[in-house]
């Protein structure tokens, strides 16, 4: 669920400190969220107008969605991939940190040319979700009223309001209907409401370690995220954007992303990298530290530096009240009239999204084959680390859906 980009180089001691990073980048910004003004990279702006939400006692809101396109829409507009971020990722799905994008793209190994979504055959889309802060609208954009960042009057949104929104971006964008619509984590559970809200504008759906419908369990972890965020005292109820670097809310969240971390990851995996290594202290911990803790406290610091604590809990928010079933008489009959392709992909050492999760979703899909079990030792981020299984997987969900479209 992180959205997070595959580690590389990372071994216990081999991190810097918080101190030392710090020393480096200078102190953590009250918010890491994108504003307009910033350098805006490879993104794209498109205002969709009024934006009806479900929970928003006000109705909605004008809503800008800041989105990044590759490869070419062909004459029949019918070669359109959507890719749906998790929930820390945005629109940067593949490609090169640079100015406005401060990582790589996130899925660089399956977006790009000659890659299984080859962008050289497909137009692939991907737009950060509303609530988010890399552009979209955001609690960290300015008021209409006053030009003040939202802060905590911005509204909480769901899923489905969010899948509405990609919906104005396909309509501005001339796609009657996406080839495949595919996520890993929150982005597969919009590419499942993809499937109840829109069955007949996708012919394939991919949905990689998500769920047709948040458990308690899943909620009982959020629970916790949320409260290290809340009880922050520089989160100041939600309005800290203009608290000075270092003074924003970044220890609730990086509480937030080391809990968070912990269930993206295995418990093998865990304790085959780290075990009880040991090693130095720091400001707050000098009776040193176990290698594990170092592990989470880099996590936190790279969330802090490129994410935004309101968005955080929009987020928790909109997962936590995802049930594709609510207000359409269950799961099943919401997902009956789609009778396009469905991939629903498991790990099998995920301990967040588990398998079962993935059964009850691939059983109420009726053209969905079962689900495919991919093996991992990470866990919930296998999505992220996992290559061949993967790979295969979405070729072949592609090939099925484009020969339907030719016997079409």
């Amino acid at each position: 669920m992180s959205g997070d980009h595959v580690e590389t180089g990372w071994a216990p001691g081999s991190t810097p400190t918080r101190e030392q990073t710090r020393e480096t980048l200078g102190p953590i910004p009250a918010s890491a969220a994108w504003r307009p003004g910033d350098l805006p990279g490879a993104r794209r702006f498109l205002d969709i107008g009024w934006l009806p939400l479900e929970a928003d006692p006000r109705g909605g809101l004008d809503v800008t969605l800041a989105y990044e396109t590759w490869g070419e829409l062909n004459e029949a507009r019918d070669n359109a991939v959507y890719v749906a971020h998790a929930f820390t990722g945005d629109s940067h799905v593949a490609g090169d940190a640079e100015d406005g994008h401060p990582t790589g793209g996130w899925w660089n190994g399956l977006v790009g040319p000659g890659r299984p979504i080859d962008t050289d055959r497909f137009y692939v889309v991907s737009a950060n979700v509303v609530g988010g802060c890399q552009g979209t609208t955001g609690p960290a954009h300015p008021h209409p009223s006053d030009g003040h960042p939202w802060g905590s009057e911005f509204p909480y949104v769901t899923l489905h309001d969010m899948v509405v929104a990609e919906a104005r971006l396909a309509d501005h964008l001339g796609i009657d209907a996406w080839a495949l619509v595919i996520g890993p984590s929150m982005g597969g559970m919009r590419a499942v409401e993809w499937a109840a809200s829109f069955p007949e504008r996708v012919r394939a759906i991919g949905a990689i370690g998500a769920t047709a419908a948040t458990t308690a369990d899943q909620i009982a972890w959020h629970a916790t995220q949320g409260a290290a965020i809340r009880l922050d005292p520089a989160f100041r109820g939600g309005d800290y954007y203009e608290a000075a670097p270092g003074e924003g809310p970044h220890t609730g969240l990086g509480i937030a992303r080391a809990i968070a971390h912990t269930t993206y990851r295995s418990g093998p995996e865990l304790n085959g990298r780290f075990g009880r290594d040991a090693q130095d202290g720091d400001v707050l911990r000098p009776e040193g530290i176990f290698a594990v803790e170092s592990y989470l406290d880099h996590h936190a610091e790279k969330l802090a530096r490129r994410f935004d604590a309101n968005t955080y809990l929009r987020m928790l928010h909109a997962i936590n009240t995802h049930d594709v079933g609510r207000g359409r008489g269950g799961v099943e009959a919401a997902l009956a009239d789609f009778d396009g392709e469905a991939l629903v992909i498991a790990i099998d050492s995920d301990r967040l999204y588990p398998l079962a999760d993935s059964e009850r979703l691939a059983a109420a899909l009726p053209r969905c084959e079962g689900v495919t079990l991919l093996h991992s030792e990470v866990g919930h981020d296998g999505f992220l680390v996992e290559g061949s299984g993967l790979d295969d997987a979405v070729r072949e969900v592609l090939a099925r859906a484009s020969s339907r479209a030719t016997r079409a």
